[in-house]
């Protein structure tokens, strides 16, 4: 066991004495820029080593560069998104109070043209039940409004007023599947009744067997019920049931989009059998 120890310590040590005798060689023999070899080797060495540590602080660098980037790019995009809810909210109010502007526009304009003494209301809540529907308008008894007086927006009919309190009043909706209105076709003078379906839409029922009712026709108040004046548009006849060649009655599509509905007149003098102001 001693022999290859002995001999690994020559290999050792002869290794160790020729790079000893090389570097002592090296700092004696100078390179053509007068620099020892050993020196411009340490030199070589020390440059690489600092390339290498460049190029990696660099790398590092640019990763956090593209990092900050990316979170200013992030915070952008979330105040830009902030900015866009805020402008489609306003762009919203604003539309909002534009049809509203418009509807009381188109409201005025149809007052001055009836024969009937008015009142202007606001529609401020509707009714969250679909066994009623109504709306809440902010004119009641202290503005003379009355049970059973007829309310109507520029397209029709809107419906009549069931329970006014001091400075509101609820409005039951035509389309109401208790409410009912006495009506005629306007282009064949046919009459009947129109009735809520409590789905939005009204069917038109005790026409005469031979009544003359197609689909697209105006439906419009007939004045004979004590509560609408004669006249007002109603809606029109969407489809016609029949029983062989005899008239059973119609679905009718209201005249007013209640969706949208933001203001009304209240008709406050009474409607009499002719359908006139009394």
């Amino acid at each position: 066991m001693a022999l290859p120890d002995i001999r690994n310590r020559a290999r050792v040590l002869f290794v160790a004495v020729m790079v000893g005798h090389t570097l002592l060689i090296s700092s004696q023999v100078n390179s053509r820029r007068g620099v020892s070899l050993l020196q411009e080797a340490f030199t070589a060495t020390v440059a690489g080593a600092q390339r290498g540590a460049w190029t990696v602080v660099g790398g590092v660098r640019d990763v956090w560069a593209a990092y900050v980037a990316l979170r200013h790019v992030r915070e952008e995009n979330e105040r830009l998104g902030r900015e866009n809810s805020d402008l489609m909210i306003q762009l919203q109010q604003a539309r909002a109070a534009s049809r509203g502007a418009e509807q009381l526009r188109a409201l005025l304009d149809l007052r001055s043209r009836l024969g009937w003494t008015t009142t202007g209301a606001e529609v401020i809540a509707g009714s969250t039940s679909p066994e009623f529907r109504a709306v809440t308008i902010d004119k009641g008894a202290e503005a003379g409004l009355r049970t059973d007086m007829a309310v109507i927006a520029v397209a029709g009919i809107v419906g009549r007023v069931v329970e006014p309190s001091t400075r509101a009043a609820s409005v039951q909706l035509v389309i109401d599947q208790n409410a009912a209105a006495s009506v005629m076709v306007a282009r064949s003078g046919a009459q009947g009744i129109v009735l809520g379906n409590g789905d939005g839409t009204l069917r038109l029922e005790y026409l005469s067997a031979l009544a003359d009712v197609k689909d697209g026709d105006l439906v419009v108040t007939a004045g004979l019920d004590g509560v609408y004046p004669k006249g007002l548009p109603v809606g029109h006849v969407a489809a016609v049931e029949r029983a062989g060649p005899s008239v059973r009655g119609a679905r009718v599509v209201p005249a007013v989009n209640f969706s949208s509905l933001q203001t009304v007149l209240v008709i406050t003098t009474p409607a009499t059998a002719e359908g006139g102001a009394r």
